[in-house]
């Protein structure tokens, strides 16, 4: 089994930053794509950022230039530095990673994290 905890959230004013953190533990033998994703109330749930094993970056337009995604492939990690946060920004933001269990039979599942609230207001 894989388990995906996130921390880092919390409140900030607007024009602030949070650094959101995600670690995945369990049977694991490597991992590819890790992301980030959001759910504000009433919507649905939204890429924000993904960056696979070879360091390749994908941003949602709404974040390009203000959060930047990062990994640490030995420690099954990845991080979220979201600077110049918005009220819009505001939401759970969940973890996502395809992972090669370390287990027989040997697969790739996706998994998620439990969210984290990032609430941006004055």
């Amino acid at each position: 089994q894989v388990q995906l905890v996130e921390s880092g959230g919390g409140l900030v004013q607007p024009g602030g930053s949070l650094r959101l953190s995600c670690a995945a533990s369990g049977s694991i033998a490597s991992s590819d794509t890790m992301g980030w994703y959001r759910q504000a109330p009433g919507a649905q749930r939204e890429l924000v950022a993904t960056i696979t094993s070879g360091d390749n970056r994908n941003y949602a337009d709404s974040v390009k230039g203000r959060f930047t995604i990062s990994r640490d492939s030995a420690k099954n990690s990845v991080y979220l530095q979201m600077d110049s946060l918005k009220p819009e920004d505001t939401a759970v933001y969940f973890c996502n990673a395809l992972v090669l269990s370390s287990r027989l039979p040997r697969r790739w599942s996706a998994y998620w994290g439990q969210g984290t609230q990032v609430t941006v207001s004055s």
